[in-house]
């Protein structure tokens, strides 16, 4: 069975697909009449109170597939991600421990249907925590708009991207009643301190921050009760066997960089995948002898504490340097003239591949030579000098997937073409 919205381009992409999936047998559409499907309306008005569960074959089974995700895409062609029926009872720690909502509370997670994220903060946890959740549907994101919801409707807890929260601390957040607002959280790309600062003077308010992949639910977070720490991930979640490991497999001391993986040797988490549909060999690739391999890269302080360095593939090596994306991009977003940005790689002859910032600009700020100067010589004081980026190209906006994620390889695929 499929069942559909009543949207004339996807009812047609529907049947155009119908000779190529021959285990379809029923067609329901949502909201709509047409020839060959299903009325989901008059199913349920004409459906029977009883519910008798299925015996046999028919039954479903918890090892059962339940949905299946695409990952994000910011590194490459998106992965169908696997999910069985105990998933979402993974999701309680992310709304009670994360999101911290109460059943008298409002939850709004600002996230596309299209991708995880929504389940993360729209159904599962949410619901089964019992909190209300607000839906906001919009066009196109404008900052002061999402504010006037946020106070006219009262929300209590709210979960965004970065890109969200960027946006944000450019209005004047004194302009909006607020104090309903009690938790407010980050997930989808790391968290630059200066946003965390500037948000928490302008509303009192200390942005949680979490860690996890369309694969997992919340693997490392900053959990109620818990101290956030500025930029940091947070701590491994009790369910969550988190370890770091070096190129050649071996745990890293602290302060060291290594690959974040999860153990599942002993067990697998309540909410982890079962693997990549349909891909087998990419499913072995990032998980075997008892390790999943996560792709990004971390370090972990004296107190336990993990810090996001930025995916392996976007870990630049120049002159022998390893210089992670992530912390040149929270120097870059201290200067005030910087909105958003993201740090990629360009190979380079004689140090082998050197720091390139792609940056929108905030208002009134225009791009020159003088601003370009004065943007390396800010992250020369803020970070090490060899991290500087020697390259600076200012744009209107950066390419992002639906989920708000900065698509880096899509800005060095296109600096390949030129």
């Amino acid at each position: 069975m499929i069942v559909a919205i009543a949207e004339d381009n996807v009812i047609q992409h529907v049947n155009e697909a119908e000779k190529e999936s021959p285990t379809l047998e029923y067609k329901v559409v949502v909201g709509g009449n047409y020839e060959g499907w299903i009325d989901f309306d008059k199913g349920i008005l004409e459906s029977s109170d009883e519910f008798r569960r299925p015996v046999g074959y028919e039954a479903t089974n918890k090892d059962d597939i339940s949905l299946l995700y695409f990952t994000s895409g910011t590194t490459g062609m998106p992965k169908m991600v696997q999910h069985d029926f105990s998933y979402p009872l993974g999701h309680i720690v992310t709304a009670k421990y994360w999101h911290d909502v109460t059943e008298d509370g409002l939850h709004l997670t600002v996230a596309d249907t299209g991708w995880a994220k929504a389940v993360w903060g729209k159904i599962y946890g949410q619901w089964i925590c019992g909190s209300a959740v607000f839906v906001y549907d919009y066009d196109k994101f404008v900052p002061k708009e999402m504010l006037e919801v946020i106070s006219k409707y009262k929300v209590t807890t709210f979960c965004a991207p970065p890109t969200i929260y960027r946006f944000f601390i450019k209005e004047d957040l004194s302009k909006f009643d607020l104090s309903n607002l009690r938790h407010c959280s980050i997930a989808g790309e790391p968290l630059n301190p200066e946003v965390y600062y500037q948000f928490l003077k302008a509303t009192g308010l200390k942005l949680m921050e979490i860690y996890g992949q369309t694969e997992m639910t919340v693997t490392i977070g900053n959990f109620v009760g818990m101290e956030p720490r500025p930029g940091s991930m947070g701590k491994p979640a009790p369910t969550y066997d988190i370890d770091l490991l070096d190129e050649s497999g071996n745990p890293c001391d602290i302060g060291e960089e290594g690959q974040i993986v999860v153990r599942t040797d002993k067990r697998k988490p309540v909410g982890m995948f079962l693997g990549y549909y349909r891909n087998e060999e990419l499913t072995k690739k990032a998980w075997h002898d008892g390790v999943y391999y996560t792709g990004d890269m971390a370090w972990k302080d004296e107190d336990g504490y993990y810090w996001f360095v930025g995916r392996a593939d976007d870990v630049i090596k120049s002159s022998g340097y390893r210089i992670g994306p992530f912390e040149v991009e929270s120097a870059l977003l201290e200067h005030p003239a910087v909105l958003e940005c993201a740090v990629t790689a360009v190979p380079d002859p004689d140090r082998g591949q050197i720091v390139k910032a792609t940056i929108v600009l905030a208002k009134n700020y225009k791009g020159s030579d003088e601003l370009v100067k004065e943007i390396q010589d800010h992250v020369k004081k803020v970070t090490a000098p060899y991290k500087y980026p020697r390259i600076v190209e200012f744009v209107d906006e950066l390419p992002k997937t639906i989920s708000g994620k900065i698509r880096r390889v899509e800005i060095r695929e296109s600096d390949k073409s030129r």
